[in-house]
């Protein structure tokens, strides 16, 4: 059985992405080089987040993404406001379904992700 060892993310300016995705998830910086960077969550366990430097565009509709997850609608406001201090925007996204659980936002280098209002989703754990 295979599984996800890390989630890598292609940036432009690889200190603000990391400022950035750290502060967004409380994780620390636990490697760096002038390349990369390596964030991991609190206690070590969850997916860590590999930073890595890019020239390729940022894709308006990518293909692969992050989904964050909020426990519930207000929290899923409050996150928002606080990624948009932290350098956040939100999209304006094409692509909602009537009645979205979902706000789409980009992160300090255009990267797309999803906050969720988990109280709508079943997440199912191994």
């Amino acid at each position: 059985m295979l599984t996800i060892g890390v989630t890598a993310l292609g940036v432009d300016d690889l200190d603000r992405a990391t400022t950035f995705w750290a502060e967004a998830l409380g994780y620390t910086v636990d490697e760096t080089s002038d390349r990369s960077a390596v964030l991991r969550p609190p206690g070590g366990t969850g997916t860590p987040l590999y930073l890595h430097l890019s020239t390729t565009p940022v894709q308006e509709h990518p293909r692969v993404h992050l989904d964050l997850l909020a426990p519930d609608l207000p929290r899923r406001t409050a996150e928002i406001e606080r990624l948009q201090h932290l350098g956040a925007t939100v999209v304006d996204w094409d692509s909602y379904p009537p009645d979205p659980d979902f706000v789409v936002l980009a992160d300090t280098e255009g990267n797309r992700f999803c906050l969720i209002d988990a109280s709508h989703v079943k997440v199912e754990s191994p």
